[in-house]
Order: C-alpha cells, then sequence, then structure tokens
C-alpha cells in the first residue's frame, strides 16, 4: 500500500475500528486513476463484532420512543445538508459522477430520505379492532438487525434509501457499501454519531463480496436489503432461504420509454436525454429503449441529436461537465463492447460509441454519449441491460404494439410515455409491466413514492409508506373481555 494516502477504517459500535486481519484496499477516482484512499477490508472476525454491536444498539434503540428516534434521524438530515458540498465533492471523486448532479441531487435526498422517515418514526403504530365482548390491537415491532448491500452508483443516496426506514422502525443495520465507493458511507455513519445514534445502530463493512455473504447467511440478521443486479439478487435469495430471513431487493432494468405521436418533442427529447446519459447512463431505471412513433421519428432524432452533440463530457468537478466517467476500466470495455456488438447485429450508430479525443480525459473511463437507431427488439443492446450512456431508438406504429414491446423484457424496473392525451397516458400507464411508471417525465424519485420492481427487477419497494411494511413485523394481541367459552366438563 502507498504509505502517504489516507487510511479509512470500518465503522463498529460508532467509532472507526482497524479490521482485525490488517488487510486494506486502494479505493480510485474513475475519472483520473488518481488513489484517493486505503479502505479497511473486513474479515470473519470484524463481522463477528458488528453483529455484536448491532445487537447492543438494538437493544438500546429500540426501546426508545419513536419521536426519540425521529429527532435524531431529522437531525442527521440536517447535518448532511449542511455539509452538502463536502459531501458531494467526495461522491464525485470516489463515482465519477458531474459534480452538479451530486450537490443537487445526491446528498440533498439522502436527507430528504431522512427527514421523511423521521417525521414518520412516531407514527408506526398498529391499530384497535373492536370485536364482541373482546378487543384486539395490532403492534408494529422492529425486525432486529438488518443488512444493507448496495451498489455503487449513488452510494450516500442508497445508504439513507436502506438506513432511513429500517432505522425509523427500530431496526439496527449493518450496511455493506460496494467497493468503488465507500467513502460517503463512512461519513454518514459519523453523521449519525454525531447525531446522537446511539453505538452500534448503524455500522459500516467494507471490503469483499464475502463480507455481505456472511451477513446474509448468519441467523442473527433478520433483514437483506440489496440493491445491485439481478444476478446478486438471486444469489441473495438463496444464501437467505435457509434461515427464512426478509429481503427485498432492487434490481437491474432495462426499460422502455414511449413516446406518442402527439407528445411534445422537446419535452421527450429532454426525458430521453435525462433516461440514458444522466449519471453516464449508469441508472437501473433508466429508460434505453426509447420507442417513438413513427410520424415523429426523424423529427424526434434530429432534435435529439442536435442536444446530445452539446452535452459536455469532461471533468467531474467542472460545474459545466454533464457527462462524467464510468465506474471503472472494467465497465468501460463492457460498455464499449456493448457498442461494437450493436454495430455488428446492424443498428445504426448516430453518435458517440468511443472514447472522447480529448487527450485530457485519456486516465479516465470516459465514453461518449451513444445513439442507435434502426434498432430491433431481438438486438442484445435492445434486451441487455448496458448501464452506460447507450441509447437505443426503436419505432412503433400502435399503442398496442408499443406496450406489447415494451412488455417483452425479462425486467420490470420503471417505464415511461410522453403524450399530450392524458387518458391515453394513464391508460398506458395501467398496461405497463413496471414497478414505476412515469408519464411526461422521466427519472424523477421523490421519497414520498414508493420504488421497486417486476419480474426480474426485484422484490418488494423501498421509499414511501410502503417500506415500512420490509421494516416491521406485525403482532397480533386478543383480549377477552368475558368468559371463557369452553366445551369441557
Amino acid at each position: 500500500m502507498t504509505a502517504s494516502l489516507p487510511r479509512e477504517q470500518l465503522h463498529i459500535h460508532g467509532r472507526a475500528a482497524a479490521p482485525l486481519g490488517g488487510e486494506y484496499y486502494v479505493d480510485t477516482n474513475p475519472a483520473t486513476g488518481e488513489a484517493l484512499a486505503e479502505i479497511a477490508v473486513a474479515g470473519p472476525a470484524d463481522v463477528e463484532a458488528a453483529i455484536a454491536s448491532a445487537a447492543a444498539g438494538f437493544k438500546v434503540w429500540s426501546a426508545m420512543s419513536g419521536a426519540e428516534r425521529g429527532r435524531i434521524l431529522q437531525r442527521a438530515a440536517t447535518l448532511l445538508r449542511e455539509r452538502n458540498r463536502m459531501l458531494a465533492e467526495i461522491e464525485v471523486r470516489d463515482t465519477g459522477k458531474p459534480i452538479q448532479e451530486a450537490e443537487v441531487v445526491d446528498i440533498l435526498s439522502g436527507a430528504d430520505c431522512l427527514d421523511y422517515f423521521g417525521g414518520m418514526a412516531a407514527t408506526i403504530v398498529g391499530e384497535h379492532i373492536g370485536l364482541k365482548n373482546a378487543f384486539a390491537y395490532s403492534r408494529r415491532e422492529p425486525l432486529g438487525i438488518c443488512a444493507g448491500i448496495v451498489a455503487w452508483n449513488y452510494p450516500i443516496q442508497i445508504a439513507c434509501w436502506k438506513a432511513a426506514p429500517a432505522l425509523a422502525c427500530g431496526n439496527a443495520m449493518i450496511f455493506k457499501p460496494a467497493n468503488p465507493t465507500p467513502l460517503t458511507a463512512l461519513r454518514l455513519a459519523e453523521i449519525f454519531a454525531e447525531a446522537g445514534l446511539p453505538p452500534g445502530v448503524f455500522n459500516v463493512l467494507t471490503g469483499k463480496s464475502s463480507t455481505g455473504q456472511a451477513l446474509v447467511a448468519d441467523p442473527r440478521i433478520a433483514k437483506v436489503s440489496l440493491t445491485g443486479s439481478t444476478a446478486t439478487g438471486r444469489r441473495i435469495v438463496a444464501d437467505a432461504a435457509p434461515t427464512l430471513k426478509k429481503v427485498t431487493m432492487e434490481l437491474g432494468g432495462k426499460s422502455a420509454l414511449i413516446v406518442c405521436a402527439d407528445a411534445d418533442l422537446d419535452q421527450a427529447v429532454s426525458g430521453a436525454m435525462l433516461a440514458n446519459f444522466y449519471t453516464q447512463g449508469e441508472i437501473c431505471t433508466n429508460g434505453t429503449r426509447v420507442f417513438v412513433a413513427e410520424p415523429v421519428r426523424m423529427e424526434f432524432l434530429d432534435r435529439l441529436l442536435a442536444r446530445t452533440a452539446k452535452l459536455k463530457v469532461g471533468d467531474p468537478m467542472d460545474p459545466a461537465t454533464q457527462v462524467g466517467a464510468l465506474i471503472s476500466a472494467d465497465h468501460l470495455r463492457s460498455v464499449l463492447d456493448y457498442i461494437e456488438i450493436g454495430k455488428r447485429e446492424g443498428a445504426k450508430l448516430l453518435c458517440g460509441g468511443k472514447r472522447p479525443d480529448d487527450l485530457a480525459l485519456a486516465r479516465g473511463h470516459f465514453v461518449e454519449p451513444t445513439i442507435f437507431a434502426e434498432c430491433r427488439d431481438d438486438m442484445t443492446i435492445v434486451r441487455e441491460e448496458i448501464f452506460g450512456p447507450v441509447m437505443s431508438v426503436l419505432s412503433f406504429r400502435t399503442e398496442d404494439e408499443a406496450i406489447a414491446r415494451a412488455n417483452d423484457s425479462e425486467f420490470g424496473l420503471a417505464a415511461g410515455v410522453f403524450t399530450r392525451d392524458l387518458a391515453a397516458g394513464h391508460r398506458m400507464a395501467a398496461r405497463l409491466e413496471a414497478g414505476i411508471v412515469w408519464i411526461n417525465n422521466y427519472n424523477v424519485t421523490p421519497i414520498e413514492m414508493p420504488f421497486g420492481g417486476y419480474k426480474q427487477s426485484g422484490l418488494g419497494r423501498e421509499n414511501g409508506h410502503a417500506a415500512i411494511e420490509h421494516y416491521t413485523q406485525l403482532k397480533s394481541v386478543y383480549v377477552e373481555l368475558g368468559g371463557v367459552a369452553c366445551p369441557y366438563a
């Protein structure tokens, strides 16, 4: 390891903890190749320490009132907002995304989540049930220790999406960040401690995938929440099955965006760009299959190309940059390979498709925003999730055709419809097989709206009131007010 690099430790029981095995790895900036820090690798003994810590923290935290828990979460939200710029800069160096995105969306949306569930914490209660000569009531009780295992595209936002409902309900959480992007999860843990969260309630274990596997398999973990690939989701379901633990997961997508003939084309182009180029296309909900009504296809493409040509690919710390760097060299190669497959299979490359010519970007993992036209439904680039700034444009003639083709996918995370006819928009939304459907917008995820997928895109929901169902268990209590009706002498 490089002696001059800062060392980031695990976060166990409210403080930094060196890994008991003494192992570290180097975290790098995907835009420059620069080494950022040495990151602790949690081993089996560290997992054991974190579970013991979480068990102790859970006893304290679950005994507090919902109002007390809520105030701590809301204090943490305030600290996130106060440190928005500092945290955004860390996020940018770790992910490669543009600073204009991280500062406006990533940290502030995490704070919104903490505020939302902090405000809800005091209301997480059961109900009274009136009966003849008796009454019953239900209690919403925490599960215990929850594990959060996440992807690398929205590190601090996803950490808040998982931690906020879990903690509001009275659970403890052990959080496993993705290897390429561990830094802001560690800062979030420090902010929680500063806000008054008891030790052990939020632990962070950085390191290998085996750490996450150990958490999933351990019978003391009551719940696993995953954001990741569909392949990872399948493995986690299998690993969780022997202990029958609760599992929710938000997985991959290959979403459809439908542009009707009557759509406002400028708005539709904006939606398509948000659905493909935001965060370099590294968003699971992205509408990478853009179905455009045949009468407006050419005009849509003309406007789309003109605006895409103006996008600035560059240094993510430059406020003018709109497209940053992909997460790693391996992922860059994967995206470029998909582009070559698209060309070989007959799709027409209209723009992009390569690394930028700017020598200043040569050390980073950049690829130009890419648009393919004349695509077919059976093409690899149309069927498989690329997770990069690669858009496939297809055409359709009837609503029934568009819906049938949009639904012809193993995924069902999201979909979008652009139309001036709101009756048609609602009708299409009802027919689309997706957990989220946007009408006349795309990739807008307010914390109040449940988030999750159909089919191979996941199990359960995050955000909104629906998340509470996944972080509590319901107990029914029957109270007899009369005598026991007993048939035995």
